[in-house]
């Protein structure tokens, strides 16, 4: 008899937990359930495209916004518009069981509306590379692929801890961050980039700032005179924008050749590439403190 009540317990416990809701709270601070792992999961982000595959989700993905480039089989999803202008008849028709937005990227306005449609939406916005790793844990959660989430988030960790060990004490390097050209844009401190640069042993010039991206303008980063400037660009492999500075002979940067590229995708989306895009940029301000 007490062998069967212990069978029926055991029997009611799987059932309970096979019913159970996965919940996780995201980075608006609201609660997003799913009452079974997520199969149908829609990015509308590029870097929220990338997150959910290094959790282990990305054979469930039924959507994602155009650019949506990494890893290689991203670039086959089906699209869903751009992460700046959604195509909510393409998003509805992939009828996902989770969207995950970004949350200074996607026009709000649409994304609440997906919320309002009774859509479960995880609102995404990593400010720290810590936020990285416990975004792909919480996606991982939803998605019911903990065990690849857990590895890959881990391993984000020890890679950037790794870094930030071996700069501890790098004489500090002022660095201009180029976010984009025309207009010509940065970073503030609260930017994850700026994390990267202060990894490196970097001071970012333009950290004060109220904006998390503000418009500059030339004027400004001569008065701020850094010693190291550096850009993404329109590719991976176009160093355009470093050009015109050289014509400013008085900038330090200039004077002692610290003009910088790091493919925008490791340094400018929030994900685990942010690892080689660091990697990358302290071996450049390394660099510019051997040319002192």
């Amino acid at each position: 008899m007490n062998m069967h009540k212990v069978m029926v317990g055991i029997l009611l416990g799987l059932a309970l937990s096979a019913n159970a809701e996965l919940c996780v709270t995201d980075d608006a601070d609201r609660q997003v359930c799913v009452p079974q792992p997520a199969k149908r999961i829609v990015a509308l982000s590029p870097g929220a495209t990338e997150l959910l595959f290094s959790a282990g989700a990305g054979q469930h993905m039924a959507g994602a916004v155009s650019f949506s480039d990494y890893p290689p089989a991203a670039r086959k999803l089906p699209r869903v518009g751009s992460y700046k202008r959604l195509d909510l008849e393409a998003i509805v028709a992939t009828a996902p069981d989770l969207i995950v937005a970004w949350r200074s990227g996607n026009p709000m306005g649409d994304v609440e509306r997906l919320m309002d449609m009774g859509f479960v939406v995880y609102v995404s916005e990593p400010r720290r590379f810590e936020d990285v790793s416990s975004t792909i844990e919480r996606l991982g959660t939803l998605a019911g692929t903990s065990g690849v989430a857990d590895g890959a988030a881990n391993g984000f960790r020890a890679g950037i801890a790794a870094l930030q060990a071996r700069h501890a004490s790098a004489a500090p390097v002022t660095v201009f961050y180029q976010v984009w050209d025309e207009p010509l844009m940065t970073v503030n401190e609260q930017h994850l980039i700026s994390e990267a640069i202060r990894t490196c042993g970097g001071v970012n010039v333009f950290g004060e700032l109220d904006a998390l991206a503000p418009r500059i303008s030339r004027e400004a980063v001569l008065e701020k005179d850094p010693q190291v400037i550096v850009a993404g660009g329109m590719g991976e492999d176009s160093p355009g924008w470093l050009a015109p500075w050289k014509a400013f002979q008085s900038l330090q940067a200039v004077k002692q050749g610290n003009l910088f590229f790091v493919p925008p995708s490791t340094l400018q989306r929030p994900t685990t590439q942010m690892l080689a895009g660091t990697r990358t940029l302290c071996q450049h301000l390394d660099t510019a403190r051997a040319r002192r």
